[in-house]
């Protein structure tokens, strides 16, 4: 008996176990949960005790081997009936307060402040996850139109907005301010909104009603305020130090005339011969720094007039050999003194081209003045002119000391030099290759420069031969403006770069006057 006992204690313990199990899947809460599993227990056992009787009960009527399986299938056929009732009256939907339907909960989820207006831009209904932080005329604003909420300077844009979703529109946005709260400190505040809406139309198109959703934009607004205030002031301080280097440069170039004109006839001995040649070293020696400062000047000079936008080029038909021989004898006696070798050479039937000749001389100048100053004694400074179609291309090339690779990114900026410390072996402003940049663009070319360092350097200018650049940067007849010094982006490691190139803007690398 004891064993009968036990077996049937834990039959109906798999029973309770299964029972909850089969509960816990469906979602019922717990503290119903026992209730539940007693009555899966009695309907378990009364299915058992049905599945057993009803055979014996239907034995008279059937015979045995119909009774039995008509007898068990119909026990089971009505347990699964009273528990499939049970399983759906267990499945309760998801409570909800009274009152709140899910269209609310997502309305104030939305971020800002949400309002519902209608056509005529009236607040209906007000929500959203940020309510709070707004003011308290837009937290209850139902009633009352919103754009007398705004400042009444952003009206005209909020009412041209509604205007435009009443005339089809499927969304409109507005930036509007309204009042904040007043502090003692800083006055009357306003927040700056963005405000989106959108349109909720009925079957017949007609507008109903509009979705419209607030968000606080005062930090954004107070940035691009800044940077507005920033960009003025970098253009006026750009603009002030180009007019103060033109006024310097005008102003130093009256005492280095009467320097360069007393020195000339001090060294011609017009008015008495120099007793000692102590004396005429030195009086040479201020002719060629009054010189070299002159040639500064003039550079300063042409700069602010191209960051100006006012450095007029006169386009004009010359022969090019004339100015590459030129150059290469300006530049003749520098060479020879440092035991450099320079030469020039023009492709055959070269004929003329059209540009600015002072221009295209003032680069070949400042190109191989560059060259034969970085080129250590024994080395050879070239010069070539050839015709590429319908280009005009200058190359100049040298067996210097080359670029080094950590300084790429920071050449072709004015007073930038190769050699940029108390004991650097050259001369020079590093002005000369921003010169150079600019002259190049309004002639609408391009400056290619390959440098290897211990390797040397070679320049190349290609120039439009027939002078379509200069139409293209002034076809209204005045000089377009020139950014001045160009803005390089970060270069790569190479040491090979376009430099104002039609398809490719790259880092300019050049040596430095």
């Amino acid at each position: 008996m004891r064993t009968i006992r036990n077996m049937a204690g834990k039959a109906v313990a798999e029973i309770d176990r299964a029972a909850a199990r089969w509960l816990e899947g469906l979602g019922q809460p717990e503290e119903n949960r026992a209730r539940d599993v007693v009555r899966l227990r009695v309907l378990s056992i009364g299915a058992l005790a049905a599945a057993a009787a009803t055979p014996v009960a239907l034995s008279p009527v059937l015979p045995l081997s119909l009774a039995l399986p008509v007898g068990a299938t119909g026990a089971a056929a009505l347990f699964l009936s009273v528990v499939a009732v049970m399983s759906s009256m267990t499945r309760r939907p998801i409570a909800r307060p009274p009152g709140i339907s899910a269209d609310s909960l997502v309305f104030d989820a939305c971020p800002g402040l949400s309002l519902l207006l209608d056509p005529r831009g009236v607040v209906t209904r007000c929500g959203g996850r940020d309510r709070a932080s707004f003011p308290a005329a837009l937290q209850d604003a139902c009633g009352q139109r919103l754009a007398e909420l705004v400042h009444v300077s952003d009206r005209i844009a909020l009412v041209h907005a509604l205007d435009t979703l009443r005339q089809g529109a499927d969304a409109a946005s507005a930036a509007v301010r309204v009042q904040g709260v007043y502090s003692a400190s800083q006055g009357r505040q306003f927040l700056h909104l963005g405000l989106e809406m959108t349109a909720m139309r009925g079957v017949d198109g007609e507008l109903e009603a509009v979705f419209a959703q607030m968000r606080d934009v005062s930090a954004e607004e107070a940035l691009r305020r800044e940077a507005t205030d920033r960009v003025s002031e970098a253009r006026s301080a750009h603009e002030a130090k180009s007019r103060f280097l033109a006024a310097v440069s005008h102003e130093l170039r009256t005492p280095l005339n009467a320097i360069l004109g007393f020195s000339d006839v001090l060294a011609g001995e017009y008015f008495g011969r120099l007793e000692t040649d102590r004396q005429k070293e030195y009086i040479g020696l201020i002719r060629q720094s009054g010189a070299h400062l002159l040639s500064l000047v003039n550079t300063m000079l042409d700069m602010s007039k191209i960051e100006a936008g006012r450095y007029q080029l006169i386009a004009e038909p010359f022969a090019v050999d004339e100015v590459v021989e030129a150059c290469r004898a300006m530049l003749d006696l520098q060479a020879r003194g440092k035991g450099v070798t320079l030469t020039a050479r023009t492709a055959k039937g070269l004929g003329e081209v059209v540009a600015d000749r002072r221009a295209v001389k003032q680069i070949l100048i400042n190109l191989a003045g560059n060259a034969v100053k970085f080129t250590e004694a024994g080395g050879i400074v070239t010069i070539d002119a050839v015709r590429s179609g319908s280009d005009l291309v200058l190359t100049v090339s040298d067996t210097g000391i080359g670029i080094p690779a950590d300084k790429l990114e920071f050449l072709g900026q004015p007073f930038m030099q190769v050699q940029d410390d108390y004991t650097r072996g050259f001369e020079g402003t590093g002005l000369g290759l921003s010169l150079v940049k600019g002259l190049v663009a309004l002639h609408g070319g391009r400056l290619h420069i390959s440098s290897s360092a211990g390797e040397g350097t070679v320049v190349t200018v290609t120039l439009p031969a027939d002078g379509s650049g200069i139409a293209a940067q002034g076809e209204d007849g005045e000089a377009s403006p020139v950014e001045f010094p160009p803005r390089l982006p970060a270069a790569a490691r190479s040491t090979m770069k376009d430099v104002q190139d039609r398809e490719n803007d790259d880092a300019a690398q050049a040596k430095i006057a």
